[in-house]
Formats: structure tokens, C-alpha cells, sequence
């Protein structure tokens, strides 16, 4: 059954699925250049604030999936449509929110939403193209998030440094209509071919390579956010930049992110497992370099653009290595991999407090990230093997 409409190309579609994405991805990232300004308004540590990104992670990771086994039966669009309602509304409430318990309540309400949108919107690019495509369309749609830490991030945390804080909530809200507007206009409003059974669509889980990316990217990928949640506070301390370095910093690591999604999948070309390796492994070298490189200005500027680059460059490959090998419940894998990232994500931001906490230092955050990545190259490793002896029994 096609999913492409008689008005509306499969690109078009794909590129309304990147402008919700890039409304998401911005909400999802941004509050890590602006930690300091909620921290000192809303008067709690550096440390407690980051709460409001181990949160909003929690809540993706505990609700994506259960969101997701609640809506995979329906049709797709009304289900798109009532998740950007449901992600307008909370970050209108984080804009106006009047203490710190209020934030937190907001975000997690956000998160609600977050892992089964990207879940059927994952799908649904997937669908639209021909078999061949598909890394690539799913990287296309995952491109919106990339390009929000890229440009929404850095103009966010520029924005609320320079005015207000809660009117980058505003502003992600104004995005976020412009999103619902487009799918509204845009998706075709079509169920799955066949009506997803939850018994089959959980069948998923008893692939190992499904099982084994899972703990790829909660146990390989969390250092990733153990250095990424702090960067604000990190180039503030370390390497003494303002509001206009810190906002070049963050731009350097959205263009990395940006072009280490889009590469990786014509790199992988027909071994994904194998390119995740040499990204991971590059990864670790960048974390290791990361506390002589943030002493100097132009290094630091430059080490974090790298940064973007080896930290997501193994996105698109994680998320394209679960949904094909989980042919029965591509949706539920899909958001599994959601909610495993964001398992990763609060899991990282927890271990930086508590490095600060200890006051160990932000040179820490790097150091351990990086051994959390070597953990991500043998596992990938261990996957690889698997696959290779598979191959072999096919």
C-alpha cells in the first residue's frame, strides 16, 4: 500500500517530517546552552538544573514505548497531528513556567510525545522510498534534528543569553505550529498495510541484533551526553567564552552533527555495523582530546565541531541497524531505539552531575564519556561478529 499522496511528492512529505523534527530536536537540546540562565532564575545548582535534560530523556524512554503500542494500530496522520498539539501546548507551559517543578512537569509532558512521533515519522520516510533508500530517508527526517542543534540551538542559547530564556519556549512553540500546519496540509493519512499485531510487533525483541543495538546505544552512546549536557557551563569555566563564543561553539557542533548524518550512511554503503566501529572509535579519540582542546579558544571551537560529527554520525547508523532487523514491528524497534537514546541521554546528564556534584571537574565529563564510548566499539564489535557468523548459516 502506498503512502504517497496524488498532491504530494514522498520529498516534500519527508521534508515536512524534518521541519517537526527540527522543532523537536530544538526543545530536546537547546536548554543545554541556556542551564546557566534557568539555573540563576529559577535559582537551583548548575548540577540540579540539568534535570531539565535527564527529565525530559527519562520521559521519552519510559512513555515512547508505551505511546507507541497505544497508537501503532491507528492512522498515522491523526496520530502525527496529535503529538505536535501535545509538544505546542508543553512548551508553552515551559515559556510561562514559575519555578523549577513547573520546567520539569512541562518537559516531561513534552517527551510524551517525542518517542512515538519519531517512531512513525522513521516509518513512515522509510515507506515512501524504495527499499535502497531507506538509511537515507530516515537520515533525512533524523537531519531535522541534526539541523536544529546546528542552527536552533546555538541561536536559542544566543537568544536566551541575550534577552530570555523562556522565549526560546515561545519561539519552539511558533515551530512547532509551523509543523502541525504542514503535516495538517501535507501527510497522507493512511494506516499500515496490514494492521500490526502487538504480539508479532513485539516479536522484535528476541532478535539479537535488535537486543544488541538497544545496549549499543544505552551503554556505548550515553558518554556522548555525559560531555554534551555541561558544554555551556564547560566552555563558560574552561575556556572563558561569553554568550557570542558559546553560540559559535554550539553552531560548529550542529554543522558536525549535520555532516556526520548525512555522510555516514553513503559511507556504511552496504556494512553498517562495520562504519559504526570506526565512528565510534573516532568518537573516543575526540572525548579523549577534549580537555587539552577547551584550555584554547580556536581548538575548543574546533574540537567540538568534531564532537557533532563523531556524536552523530552514529545515529542514523544505530537507527537504521534496529529497523532493519526488526522486519515484524519496524514501529515499535523504532521507537525502542528512541527511547534507548534517551535512556542514553539521562543516564549521561546523571553521570556529569554527579562528577560535578564531586567536584572532579569538567575535565571528567570528557575523560568518562570517552571510556563509556569504548564500551559502544566492543559491543558494535561483538555485533559484527554475530552478523558475519549469521551470514555464514544463511
Amino acid at each position: 500500500m502506498s503512502l504517497t499522496s496524488s498532491h504530494f511528492s514522498p520529498r516534500t512529505v519527508i521534508a515536512v517530517l524534518m521541519i517537526c523534527a527540527f522543532s523537536i530536536g530544538t526543545t530536546e537540546y537547546v536548554v543545554t546552552g541556556v542551564l546557566t540562565h534557568i539555573a540563576g532564575d529559577l535559582h537551583v545548582t548548575i548540577a540540579s538544573a540539568g534535570l531539565v535534560v535527564s527529565m525530559y530523556a527519562l520521559g521519552v524512554a519510559v512513555f515512547g514505548p508505551l505511546m507507541t503500542t497505544v497508537s501503532v494500530k491507528l492512522p498515522r496522520k491523526p496520530m502525527l497531528l496529535l503529538f505536535m498539539v501535545l509538544f505546542i501546548g508543553s512548551n508553552i507551559v515551559s515559556a510561562t513556567a514559575p519555578n523549577f517543578s513547573v520546567l520539569l512537569v512541562s518537559r516531561v509532558a513534552s517527551a510524551f510525545m517525542h518517542g512515538p512521533f519519531f517512531a512513525l515519522a522513521f516509518v513512515m520516510a522509510s515507506e515512501l522510498v524504495e527499499p535502497r533508500k531507506r538509511v537515507h530517508a530516515i537520515a533525512a527526517v533524523n537531519g531535522g534534528l541534526t539541523i536544529a542543534i546546528m542552527i536552533g540551538v546555538p541561536f536559542g542559547a544566543y537568544l536566551g543569553s541575550l534577552i530570555e530564556w523562556r522565549l526560546v519556549f515561545w519561539l519552539i512553540a511558533l515551530l512547532g505550529l509551523a509543523g502541525l500546519i504542514g503535516l495538517l496540509i501535507c501527510a497522507p493519512n493512511t494506516k499500515p498495510a496490514e494492521t500490526p499485531r502487538i504480539k508479532q510487533e513485539l516479536s522484535v525483541f528476541k532478535h539479537k541484533q535488535v537486543l544488541l543495538t538497544i545496549a549499543i546505544i544505552i551503554f556505548g552512546y550515553s558518554g556522548v551526553f555525559t560531555a554534551y549536557t555541561f558544554i555551556e557551563p564547560l566552555l563558560r569555566s574552561v575556556t572563558g567564552f561569553g554568550g557570542v563564543g558559546i553560540m559559535i561553539s554550539l553552531f560548529f557542533f550542529g554543522m558536525g552533527s549535520v555532516i556526520g548524518n548525512f555522510s555516514t550512511p553513503r559511507l556504511a554503503g552496504g556494512n553498517v555495523t562495520k562504519t559504526l566501529i570506526y565512528v565510534f572509535t573516532i568518537l573516543t579519540v575526540i572525548l579523549l582530546l577534549f580537555p587539552l582542546a577547551t584550555q584554547y579558544a580556536v581548538t575548543a571551537v574546533f574540537i567540538i565541531g568534531l564532537f557533532g560529527a563523531g556524536a552523530f554520525g552514529t545515529t542514523p547508523l544505530l537507527q537504521s541497524k534496529i529497523v532493519m532487523a526488526a522486519k515484524e514491528g519496524p514501529t515499535i524497534a523504532a521507537a525502542a531505539s528512541v527511547s534507548a537514546f534517551n535512556l542514553a541521554n539521562a543516564a549521561g546528564a546523571y553521570l556529569g552531575g554527579v562528577i560535578l556534584d564531586a567536584n572532579l571537574g569538567y575535565s571528567w565529563l570528557a575523560i568518562c564519556g570517552a571510556a563509556i564510548s569504548v564500551i559502544g566499539i566492543l559491543l558494535s564489535a561483538l555485533s559484527y561478529h554475530k552478523e558475519k557468523k549469521e551470514q555464514k548459516l544463511a
